[in-house]
């Protein structure tokens, strides 16, 4: 069986992803690695951005991480071969539904932040975004042309009960595990898809979670509070949508996107799905200068989460920090080194 299915995708992917494989074989030499092909490069080698075959083995893997999807050369191909489109029934596939998302701002970048340091030393918060329901996959979804000229498009934001529910529920054991609160974002104010959600977060806190502080906010008072005031947060569960929103914001202020890791979640016993939160950056691809340290941290999650090595897990994040606190940092955090030396400088700190 394999335990780690590497899926380095496109742009920056590769590159970043090597950086993993690099670290995975020092730290857990034990382990399986697979590789295969994803998104643009698996449709330009198979006319398809995610292959059934592709598709089982990260069924069949115990964790699966990937680089990142995507780029200018394939904005002209049929939106349903698109990289992000293999992407999505990845995710939907796989089944995992809550995407956890750490915006931690590691001690030595708190310079880095576009934040004054008094506001990011110490920030830890945990973004649980649901990640397989919501307008990314709501139906219908079409652009049509209008008879008068012009045209119409329409993406459908749709929720049950149980999508909110179970993301809910881990967002609320999480903060059990922490400092004990949770921030519900939606638009309930205009959204009826968001008062559903306040609805039923609020149902499932009064009947399970009583003991957890639970505050609702407004998504866009949150996209303001965390410029304003980000240490007040802990666990914020929220939509697709926003998720993907607030967490890319609460990126810049640890000090860059290329340093945020996530882990995407399913029912117990299958496979997690991990990733940088980062693009595939086609503008910098090749050319070295990616940050590897979310595609690290990244494998540091599915070490914890799925792989069930958590002292190893332990060993990779203190690596990282070391490595920062020598001084190590790419050029999206000031620095010089390329990804090959950045992942040098984990490997040393190891």
């Amino acid at each position: 069986m394999t335990d780690l299915l590497l899926l380095p995708g496109d742009g920056i992917g590769p590159e970043v992803t090597a950086q993993v494989r690099r670290v995975a074989e020092r730290l857990t030499p034990v382990l399986k690695i697979e590789e295969r092909l994803f998104g643009g490069a698996s449709y330009d080698a198979d006319g398809s951005p995610l292959t059934d075959e592709t598709l089982a083995a990260a069924k069949a893997a115990k964790a699966v991480l990937m680089g990142a999807v995507g780029g200018p050369k394939w904005a002209g191909v049929a939106r349903d071969k698109r990289p992000e489109a293999g992407l999505l029934r990845l995710r939907a596939e796989m089944e995992v539904f809550a995407n956890l998302r750490p915006a931690l701002c590691f001690g030595p970048l708190a310079e880095a932040s576009s934040l004054k340091r008094e506001f990011v030393e110490g920030l830890d918060i945990m973004f649980v975004r649901e990640l397989t329901g919501g307008v990314y996959f709501g139906q219908p979804r079409f652009i049509e042309a209008l008879p008068e000229g012009g045209k119409r498009a329409v993406d459908t934001q749709v929720y049950t009960t149980a999508e909110i529910e179970r993301v809910s529920r881990v967002a609320f054991e999480l903060a059990r595990k922490r400092r004990n609160k949770v921030h519900s974002a939606e638009k309930s104010n205009v959204m009826e898809s968001g008062l559903l959600w306040r609805e039923v977060v609020t149902d499932l806190h009064k009947r399970e979670y009583a003991d957890v502080e639970l505050e609702h906010i407004l998504a866009d008072n949150a996209a303001m509070q965390l410029v304003k005031n980000p240490k007040q947060f802990d666990v914020i569960v929220t939509d697709n949508l926003f998720g993907d929103i607030l967490s890319d914001e609460a990126a810049q202020l640890t000090g860059s996107l290329g340093m945020l890791p996530s882990a995407a979640l399913g029912v117990a016993g299958k496979p997690g799905l991990y990733e940088p939160i980062h693009g595939s950056a086609p503008d910098i691809a090749g050319q070295g200068l990616a940050n590897p340290l979310a595609a690290i941290l990244s494998f540091e999650m599915a070490l914890r989460w799925s792989l069930g090595r958590a002292t190893e897990a332990d060993r990779l994040f203190a690596a990282v920090d070391k490595a920062l606190s020598a001084g190590a940092r790419t050029r999206d955090l000031g620095g010089d080194l390329s990804t090959v030396q950045m992942g040098d400088a984990v490997l040393a700190a190891l």
